[in-house]
């Protein structure tokens, strides 16, 4: 299925947020089911096999967490938290937990909608389980040859700097949070070393960015990790 006609479920308690999501996603060409609570939620997640949900963290019944990972149990479908939690440990426990992404209220439906697009297109095609060669941004990773070219240049990378970028790579326009990097680069002891990562990201961004002060490709997300740039159009720049 094309974006267009995607089938969008949203879960907020509020009948509001609610009501202005689905007239938004309505009129951007996308299907919307909505729930009020986490067990609604499951049911029609079950029922109508939505290609994205929308979640709120704070529901009446069962806590957003929940609903995530028992979405997680059976399926990848992509979950995107809408919170109005700002506090970061909020949101590397639903990043943990198997959520793809976050936006904080209030949002702009423009970055709502290019989220939605990245979500839509990463579970289309596992961008690296099968394809040797990542093009991102004007960036081009093969993964066969591990070789990085930045607008056709190639860039010489360390093996660990290269292995942060393929993980980071592998999930384009999400963020991916410290320790998952960490467990992916350095093996699983090493989920607590963030120390490590500003080190040699800081190193892969001499290497990478353009201009390493206003990064084109990697974007931090403070507190929680970082994020490979799509590219997307109508993205918001996002926190240094």
């Amino acid at each position: 299925m094309g974006m267009a006609g995607a089938r969008i479920l949203a879960v907020d308690d509020e009948k509001e947020i609610l009501r202005a999501l689905k007239a938004y996603l309505s009129a951007n060409g996308y299907e919307v089911v909505t729930a009020e609570t986490g067990r609604e939620a499951l049911a029609l997640f079950y029922g109508r096999r939505p290609d994205v949900v929308l979640l709120d963290l704070g529901l009446p019944d069962i806590s957003g967490l929940e609903v995530i990972r028992e979405v997680r149990r059976t399926s990848t479908t992509p979950i995107i938290i809408l919170s109005v939690r700002s506090d970061d440990r909020d949101k590397v426990e639903a990043l943990e937990a198997g959520a793809d992404d976050y936006l904080t209220k209030p949002f702009s439906v423009t970055e709502l909608l290019a989220r939605i697009r990245v979500a839509l297109r990463h579970a289309a095609g596992p961008l690296a389980k099968s394809e040797p060669v990542i093009r991102v941004n004007g960036l081009t990773i093969d993964l066969a040859r591990r070789q990085v070219f930045r607008d056709g240049q190639e860039v010489r990378l360390t093996p660990t700097e290269f292995n942060l970028l393929k993980t980071l790579a592998r999930h384009p326009g999400k963020v991916v949070t410290h320790r998952m990097l960490l467990r992916e680069v350095w093996g699983p002891e090493y989920g607590d070393e963030s120390h490590y990562l500003h080190v040699y990201m800081a190193q892969l961004r001499r290497k990478l960015e353009p201009d390493p002060q206003n990064p084109r490709f990697i974007v931090t997300e403070p507190g929680v990790g970082y994020r490979l740039r799509t590219g997307e159009t109508g993205w918001p720049e996002g926190p240094r």
